[in-house]
């Protein structure tokens, strides 16, 4: 096998410099740990950006991926359908809240979702117009990329993006947004650039991925929900990073108690195999005509088979209390060091949807991505693999698997304290030099 220098000088000269990577090139994997081609162990709290909600490999994960691929491993779910299909959509329609008939469908990507969900809002609705918000995310298509709400690494130079898309102000406490001025900033969209008359979907993510995991607050979800209500709108939750566990309920937007017209799942949903869905409002999803909807490889046998497996795995080792659990254990460890560098100005999340902001000054509340670029290297050389967000690159989030054993929960935490403290070391050196 190739080693890591090898690779890269190859990755070099055959894929394109716009795929970016931390180098670190995987030979095996497994729960919530894996090996580099030199053997070099690392604890994996990016979980293939909250992808391995049921960790690496889960046994009974790839059991089913096996039993799958002994019987067939595609035919084109509209060419030669599959019960598995079928029945992974009911267990979907019983899972998403909301006591009315839903229908769910089922796809590759996390964007393929989303392009999907507002496809079925303009049917429905015969509008055209989009609202989505600052900081958020929803994929790396045209479509999804003008509904993204975060210029770097996403949107610059793929312009010009679609028409009719509009973006409100998430609100951010900590940044001195509240509930009511994001609500205000609604307002002003609604009158001075895009009549509510003629909006399809609002589109939200309960808690926000690549913004830095900031929460909606409920009072805001609520009034969103009225808001659709009032003039005929689909409220769209985009899930792909905050469902299927991972903030202690089975779809964040659960910790509100709204409900949404229509919900998109992706990432744990295929415990590590590709695979997205819409679930909504039957009579909202029934809006197509046939042949509308769908794709080539969406709801593929063998990541339909990994999906049940996820849900089953969820349900018997009760991933949700879990999730809760690890969030509660590294909420706990980031506060208590937090009091100690003051660099850390906000510890914030859902279950074990954790993040931690980075600020050159906790009055000014300044972003410092350098810090964090920082943090995020001297963790890796320390075998551990975190990742960043927010919109200014300051926010470090944990995404541990929600089946991480303890003694690797601590482990890890461990690291995050030792690489701040090496990195604000370094930083303060710098400084004085």
């Amino acid at each position: 096998m190739s080693n890591s220098t090898e690779i890269k000088a190859r990755q070099t000269a055959a894929v394109p410099v716009g795929v970016a990577t931390k180098g670190i090139y995987v030979a095996k994997a497994e729960n919530s740990e894996l090996w580099d081609v030199e053997g070099r162990r690392y604890i994996d709290f990016a979980a293939g950006i909250a992808v391995l909600n049921t960790g690496h490999r889960h046994p009974k994960i790839m059991e089913a991926v096996a039993r799958q691929s002994q019987a067939f491993a595609h035919t084109c779910f509209h060419v030669a359908p599959y019960e598995s299909y079928v029945h992974l959509a009911e267990r979907l329609n019983m899972l998403a809240p909301g006591d009315f008939p839903k229908k769910s469908l089922f796809l590759s990507s996390g964007a393929e979702a989303v392009e999907n969900a507002i496809k079925i809002a303009r049917y429905h609705t015969k509008r055209g117009a989009v609202i989505a918000f600052s900081g958020g995310f929803h994929g790396r298509t045209l479509l999804t990329l003008a509904l993204t709400g975060k210029v770097m690494p996403y949107k610059r130079g793929f312009g010009p993006f679609p028409a009719e898309i509009f973006h409100a102000e998430f609100p951010q406490p900590y940044h001195g947004i509240s509930t009511d001025q994001a609500l205000a900033d609604l307002d002003r969209l609604f009158h001075g650039d895009v009549d509510p008359k003629s909006v399809a979907a609002i589109i939200i993510e309960p808690v926000q991925g690549e913004g830095g995991f900031n929460v909606a607050p409920v009072e805001f979800l609520r009034a969103l929900r009225a808001i659709c209500d009032e003039h005929g709108i689909v409220l769209i939750a985009d899930e792909v990073q905050g469902g299927i566990a991972r903030t202690g309920k089975m779809f964040s937007i659960e910790h509100s108690g709204v409900v949404p017209d229509i919900i998109i799942t992706a990432k744990g949903l295929g415990g590590g195999f590709p695979l997205s869905g819409v679930t909504g409002r039957a009579s909202i999803m029934d809006s197509s005509h046939p042949g509308g909807l769908g794709g080539t490889y969406g709801g593929n046998p063998i990541s339909i088979a990994a999906a049940h497996a996820v849900l089953d795995v969820i349900e018997s080792e009760d991933l949700c209390a879990r999730a809760n659990r690890v969030g509660v254990k590294i909420r706990a460890h980031l506060q208590t060091l937090a009091k100690s560098f003051p660099c850390i100005g906000d510890v914030r999340g859902l279950g074990a949807m954790v993040a931690f902001e980075l600020v050159k000054d906790p009055k000014t509340k300044e972003p410092d991505a350098a810090l964090t670029a920082s943090i995020l290297a001297n963790a890796l050389q320390r075998g551990l693999i975190l990742l960043s967000c927010g919109t200014s690159a300051n926010v470090v989030r944990l995404l541990a698997p929600l089946t991480i054993q303890d003694a690797v929960l601590d482990e890890g935490l461990n690291i995050i304290s030792e690489a701040v403290q090496d990195a604000v070391g370094r930083d303060a050196k710098r400084a004085v030099a």
